[in-house]
């Protein structure tokens, strides 16, 4: 006679699949809250002095980088160990691709604390109301992409695209502003570090923009 096996307390695969795919979704969202604490302390650095900021951002950029490393673990363990079908699969990959943007976000808004820190002795540049402006039409494009991404909304990510083409502009005007300058008194690292700090914030909005068509991507199955 064969004994019945009970499967009383034992969840079904399914079930256990959806639970750590939540979790996974969850991380994710906690790690572009932190991302984005991390670009509001590298503005109160840049613009309101704040020379206490680069320290957090630092701090927090090892919180940021340990999710992002967690992140892909699980998602790896997820597909390998659980088969999940299409869509599943859709959302796992694209999550891991989108975790990397945030992680690279991460960096550059770590990096632009180190720049004002360095920019911090000197004289503030006359163009810094425009570098402000650009800075803050990214930080909106890294807000509406994770508003779309919590809210898994195809038309909201792909709205942060249209919004690349002005930080575009900042960038190719400020460029030749700062590159441009005749007779400039004193010593060149401030407009070096300028340059520098604008081609961080082109880069951190063509990842905001990554994120929102990856979001789409979930969601819509298109590229």
């Amino acid at each position: 006679m064969y004994k019945s096996v009970s499967l009383e307390g034992q969840e079904p695969l399914r079930i256990n699949f959806e639970r750590q795919l939540k979790r996974i979704q969850r991380d994710v969202l906690r790690m572009g809250a932190l991302v984005e604490s991390s670009c509001n302390m590298a503005r109160q650095a840049l613009f309101e002095g704040d020379l206490e900021a680069p320290d957090q951002i630092i701090f927090q950029d090892k919180q940021i980088d340990r999710l992002y490393k967690q992140i892909e673990i699980d998602c790896v363990n997820l597909i390998a160990l659980q088969s999940p079908v299409a869509q599943d699969l859709r959302l796992l990959s694209a999550l891991m691709q989108l975790v990397r943007d945030l992680e690279r976000i991460g960096d550059y808004a770590k990096n632009l604390g180190e720049v004002a820190v360095r920019l911090f002795p000197y004289p503030v540049s006359p163009y810094m109301g425009q570098v402000r402006l650009m800075f803050d039409r990214c930080r909106a494009m890294l807000a509406m992409s994770l508003v779309s991404l919590s809210n898994l909304d195809a038309a909201s990510g792909l709205e942060v695209r249209d919004k690349d083409d002005a930080v575009d502009l900042d960038y190719e005007t400020l460029y030749t502003l700062l590159t441009q300058q005749s007779d400039v008194p004193g010593v060149v690292e401030p407009i070096v570090l300028l340059v520098l700090l604008i081609r961080h914030l082109e880069r951190m909005a063509d990842h905001a923009t990554n994120i929102g068509k990856r979001v789409a991507y979930i969601v819509t199955g298109q590229r």
